[in-house]
Parts: structure tokens; sequence; C-alpha cells
């Protein structure tokens, strides 16, 4: 049975740091494509990053503030997050499908397993 744990949200003021990580099992795909969403309540889920594959995407609106880390070992995806802002609260989500990552962006219909979400508050 595949599955996906996040780990690493909380509260954190703003300009502050947080770590999360997205940890793969049962999966027998050597090539997992994992991503990283997040939904504020009322809103779609927004695409942030990927990697699987050797495709790699990150959301241009994030580009220097966060960073994606892919443990292929371990089945792994961590979202480093800095300078934090009250903007980036909302749940975020790990994602993982068996078939190829996209070839550009993250939409939620291209991945078919998640996690159960982890709640990120800046304020």
């Amino acid at each position: 049975q595949v599955q996906l744990v996040e780990s690493g949200g909380g509260s954190m003021q703003a300009g502050g740091s947080l770590t999360l990580s997205c940890a793969a099992s049962g999966y027998t795909n050597t090539n997992l494509c994992m991503a990283w969403f997040r939904q504020v309540p009322g809103n779609e889920r927004q695409g942030l990053a990927y990697r699987g594959g050797g495709r790699a995407f990150l959301d241009d609106s994030l580009k220097g503030r966060f960073t994606v880390f892919r443990d292929n070992a371990k089945d792994r995806l961590d979202l480093q997050m800095n300078g934090l802002k009250p903007e980036d609260s909302a749940i975020y989500y790990c994602a993982a499908t068996a078939r190829s990552c996209p070839l550009s962006s993250a939409a939620a219909n291209d991945f078919r397993d998640w996690g159960q979400g982890t709640q990120v508050t800046v304020s």
C-alpha cells in the first residue's frame, strides 16, 4: 500500500524558515515523481514543485525563497522555505505519481496519491 507522510509544518513568524519533508513508501517505481502543493481554504491547490525521472519544476514565484531537495534512495522530497510570508500560510500537501513527472508546471490532476497535509502558519 502506497503512503505519503508529511512532516515539518508549524507556526512561524514572517521572515523565518521551515523545512517540510515527505516520505513515500510502498512504491516500486524507481522514477517516482514527487511534488509539493499548497492550498488555502476556498482556493485550488497550487503546484509548487516536483522532482522525478530527471524532471524538475519550481514555481517561478517561489524561486529565491523555496528550494526542493530529492533523496532518491529514501524516496523523500523536502521543501525548504526561507523568508516566509503571511501569504505562505496554507495546508501543504505532498503528492506522487508512478507516471513521469509533467513536462512543465504541476497540476493536481497529474498526481494520483496524496499525503494528509501539514499546516503552515506564518504571522
